[in-house]
């Protein structure tokens, strides 16, 4: 059975991204309005009945905006790490179904195995995750300031890898956002930068990978051309050109992309 990545959208406004075959799925990360992510799943024919769960990065508002109401919605249970919950529960943002999990200790959903693990960003208990179904093994860290020695381990030799690059580093200096939010943005627990991200290739791809989707791009210290064109230049220089790259979009959703 196949395993498809349909990217609902990403960006500083929203993340979701809904990792499926064609009889269910789980969501990573529920950062638009409930009407919005049901609007954008239309859009692409895919029924939410599929979605037999919602997993949590992190606390930020861009990836939990709507994940209480689509969760009750839905009657979906949300998996979220302890301090995550607490923070969430604390302000109304969690559904009334949720299951807890620790980084580091992996988990089942239906045929989605999982595997969080603990990433350097600045929120309270923030993780990437490790998805395997059918054989197909997909990285997705789309909020790190650096990509370390465990992240690389972790999304090492995936078939498919969903990874940030949010920002040209002239483009962020030149900006006009305030000193303060551009060293938090630049630290160790900020954003991954195009080129720390595009140079991990070298470490994070092995001959199975097929998929690079590049996500979380600012939409003012960014440009989605720039950092397509610097990640098709290294892939070309690695000689890996077979492949399929994609830079997610803020605005609209990704057609969703098939893995065999």
């Amino acid at each position: 059975m196949r395993t498809g990545i349909t990217a609902l959208g990403s960006g500083s406004k929203g993340n979701s991204i809904l990792l499926h075959n064609e009889k269910g799925g789980i969501l990573i990360d529920a950062g638009f309005s409930r009407k919005e992510m049901l609007s954008r799943l239309d859009s692409l024919n895919i029924s939410p009945n599929i979605i037999k769960a919602i997993l949590i990065t992190h606390e930020h508002n861009d990836h939990v905006k709507g994940c209480r109401v689509l969760a009750d919605y839905l009657d979906l249970p949300t998996y979220l790490t302890v301090d995550t919950f607490k923070y969430l529960r604390e302000y109304n943002k969690v559904g009334a179904k949720k299951v807890i999990f620790a980084p580091g200790s992996s988990f089942k959903i239906d045929e989605f195995h999982i595997d969080p693990f603990i990433v350097q960003h600045d929120a309270i208990q923030p993780v990437g995750f490790i998805v395997t179904a059918n054989n197909v093994k997909i990285g997705v860290a789309t909020d790190l300031g650096q990509l370390n020695r465990l992240a690389k381990a972790r999304l090492h030799d995936c078939n498919a890898l969903i990874l940030e690059a949010n920002h040209d580093i002239q483009m962020l200096r030149d900006s006009e956002r305030p000193l303060h939010l551009k060293r938090r943005i630049l630290g160790r627990h900020g954003h991954l930068n195009n080129e720390e991200a595009v140079d991990a290739f070298e470490e994070l791809l092995s001959e199975k990978t097929s998929c690079i989707l590049l996500a979380h791009v600012s939409s003012d210290c960014n440009d989605r051309e720039l950092v397509k064109n610097l990640a098709l230049e290294k892939l070309k220089k690695m000689q890996r050109t077979d492949i399929l790259l994609e830079v997610l979009e803020q605005s609209k959703p990704l057609q969703t992309v098939w893995l065999d």
